[in-house]
C-alpha cells in the first residue's frame, strides 16, 4: 500500500493506493488562508501539519489493514511558499504563499539573474523575491532565519525530521539551477542566504528518509515506511495523469488553466513568460503555460448573469459552428503567460444588440481556448510539438468547450475515463516508486482514454484568423487600460 499527500493551499487530501495503483481510500481537511494585507496571502505552517495529521488519522480508522501496509509516501503541495525555520526547526512566521504579491520590486531586482540561470522571469510569487523582502521589511525575523523549506516539504520535516525537497518543486524557487538540478550559489546570493539554509536536494521518485516510528505506531504501520522525493502540485499532477515521457502533456482547466508539456532537456523561455521546471522523474523537465482566468472566466459569467454554467451553456449544443463575431479577453486577474501581466484586464469586444447571454458564454469559451492557444505557441517553440494533451479539470467536462479548444490548438484532446489523476494520486505514484525502486515511466502511465476530441478540420483556419484578432487586441487594451 501507498499514500499520496498533497498539501494545497485550501485544502489537504492524501489517497491510499494498492500496488495495482486502485484507490482504496481519500481524506481531505480545509485549510485557511490568512490575508493580512491587500495583495498578501500566508497560512500557519502548523496548519499543514495538523490537517495531516487528521486526515492520516481518519485513514487509519476508516482502512486500518490497508494502512498497516503501507510501505512508502509520496508529497506533492502547493509551489513558491517561503517557509521560515529557527535554528529549532520552529516557524519564524505564517508561510508567504505563491499568490502573494508583495514582492514584486524585489522580484524585478533579480529577474535578470533569473532568467539566465533558471530560465524563469523572477515573479513575485516565487520564493526568492519573498525572502529578500522579509530582510528588507522584517530584518529580525530574516536574522533567525536557519533553514527555507517549502510547504511540503515542512510537512516532511514532521514526518520523518529530514530537511529534503525534490527537483520540481525546488525550481519554484528560483534557487535552483534548473539545467543542472544543483542549487544556485549566485542566486543564493543575491538573497544573502547560501546553501547551508537549504534542504538536501533529491529527484522526486528517491527516498528521502523514513517515517518516524511512533508515527508510524500512531498509524498501524508495521514496517518501514520511506518517503518519496515527491513533487510540486504541477509535476505531481503530471505524474497522476502519465505525462512523464517527452512530448506528452495535460490541459488544466479549472478556476485557472495550464498547460504542460514534458520535454527530456531543459529548455527555458523567459521571454515567453513560460515557467521551465525540472519534472518530479529523472531526467525530465518540464514546460508550462498559465492562464488566470480559465474556468473562472465562465464562473465569474455565470455569477454576473445569475445563471448555473450548465445552463449557459446548453444552448451551444455539442459541436462549434465556428468564431464567434464577440471576443472575450480573459484577463480577469491578469495574465501570467504570456504577458506576465498583472494589471491587464478583461473585456467583450464587438458586442451588438442582438448578443445575448449566449452569445457572451460563447465568446467566454473562446476566448479561453484562445489564451491556451498562447500558452501553447511559446511552450512549443524550443519543444517538440506534443501530439495530444490529456485533459483534466471541471471543464473538461463540457465537449462543445474541448472541441473549441481542441481545433483552436489544432491538437487532439484526450478525455480519461472517470478517476482521480491529480496530484495526490501521482504523489501516491511517486511513493510506490521510492519503497519498490520500480520504474517511473511504468508505474507513470497515461489512464485509460474515454474519448478522443479531434479538431474539427473545417474550423482550424477560421479558429486561426480569429486567434489572430485575438492577439492584436492584448497591446490595444493594455494603451487603452485606465491608469
Amino acid at each position: 500500500m501507498y499514500l499520496g499527500i498533497d498539501i494545497g493551499t485550501s485544502s489537504l487530501k492524501a489517497v491510499l493506493i494498492d500496488g495495482e495503483q486502485r484507490i482504496l481510500g481519500s481524506r481531505s481537511e480545509e485549510l485557511e488562508v490568512s490575508r493580512p494585507h491587500p495583495g498578501w496571502s500566508e497560512q500557519d505552517p502548523d496548519s499543514w501539519w495538523n490537517a495531516c495529521l487528521a486526515v492520516l488519522d481518519g485513514l487509519a480508522a476508516d482502512h486500518p489493514k490497508e494502512m498497516a501496509a503501507v510501505k512508502g509516501i509520496g508529497l506533492s503541495g502547493q509551489m513558491h511558499g517561503a517557509t521560515l525555520l529557527d535554528a529549532s526547526d520552529r516557524p519564524l512566521r505564517p508561510c508567504i504563499l505563491w499568490n502573494d504579491g508583495r514582492s514584486a520590486a524585489e522580484a524585478l531586482e533579480i529577474s535578470a539573474a533569473s532568467e539566465r540561470i533558471t530560465g524563469n522571469i523572477a515573479m513575485p510569487g516565487f520564493t526568492a523575491p519573498k525572502l529578500i523582502w522579509v530582510k528588507r521589511h522584517e530584518p529580525e525575523i530574516f536574522a533567525k532565519v536557519k533553514t527555507v523549506l517549502l510547504p511540503k516539504d515542512y510537512v516532511r520535516l514532521k514526518l520523518t525530521g529530514d530537511k529534503a525537497s525534490d527537483m520540481s518543486d525546488s525550481a519554484g524557487t528560483l534557487w535552483l539551477a534548473t539545467p543542472e538540478r544543483a542549487w544556485s550559489d549566485e542566486m543564493l546570493g543575491l538573497t544573502d542566504l547560501d546553501r547551508s539554509h537549504m534542504p538536501e536536494l533529491f529527484e522526486g521518485t528517491a527516498a528521502t528518509g523514513t517515517l518516524k516510528a511512533d508515527l508510524a505506531s500512531r498509524w498501524g504501520m508495521t514496517g518501514k515506511v520511506v518517503l518519496a522525493g515527491g513533487g510540486g502540485d504541477n509535476a505531481a499532477s503530471g505524474c497522476g495523469v502519465g505525462a512523464v515521457a517527452p512530448g506528452t502533456g495535460f490541459l488544466s482547466i479549472g478556476t485557472s488553466g495550464v498547460v504542460f508539456v514534458t520535454a527530456d532537456r531543459y529548455r527555458g523561455n523567459p521571454e515567453g513568460a513560460v515557467h521551465a521546471f525540472c519534472h518530479a522523474v529523472p531526467g525530465t523537465w518540464h514546460q508550462m503555460g498559465v492562464a488566470l482566468s480559465a474556468a473562472g472566466s465562465l464562473e465569474w459569467l455565470s455569477e454576473m448573469l445569475d445563471a448555473k454554467p450548465g445552463d449557459l451553456l446548453a444552448p451551444l449544443g455539442d459541436t462549434p459552428e465556428g468564431p464567434s463575431s464577440v471576443v472575450f479577453l480573459p484577463y480577469l486577474s491578469g495574465e501570467r503567460t504570456p504577458h506576465n501581466d498583472v494589471k491587464i484586464r478583461g473585456a467583450f469586444l464587438g458586442l451588438d444588440q442582438a448578443d445575448g447571454r449566449t452569445a457572451l458564454a460563447r465568446a467566454v469559451l473562446e476566448g479561453v481556448a484562445f489564451s491556451f492557444r498562447d500558452c501553447l505557441d511559446v511552450l512549443t517553440m524550443p519543444l517538440a510539438e506534443p501530439r495530444r494533451l490529456i485533459a483534466v479539470g471541471g471543464g473538461s467536462r463540457s465537449r462543445y468547450w474541448l472541441k473549441v479548444i481542441a481545433t483552436v490548438l489544432n491538437l487532439p484532446i484526450a478525455v480519461p475515463e472517470d478517476g482521480d489523476f491529480g496530484a495526490a494520486f501521482g504523489a501516491a505514484r511517486l511513493g510506490l516508486v521510492a519503497a519498490e525502486d520500480t520504474d517511473p515511466f511504468a508505474v507513470c502511465a497515461p489512464p485509460a482514454i474515454r474519448e478522443v476530441i479531434e479538431p474539427i478540420p473545417g474550423l482550424v483556419d477560421a479558429y486561426a484568423d480569429a486567434h489572430a484578432t485575438y492577439s492584436a487586441l492584448y497591446p490595444a487594451i493594455k494603451g487603452a487600460m485606465p491608469g
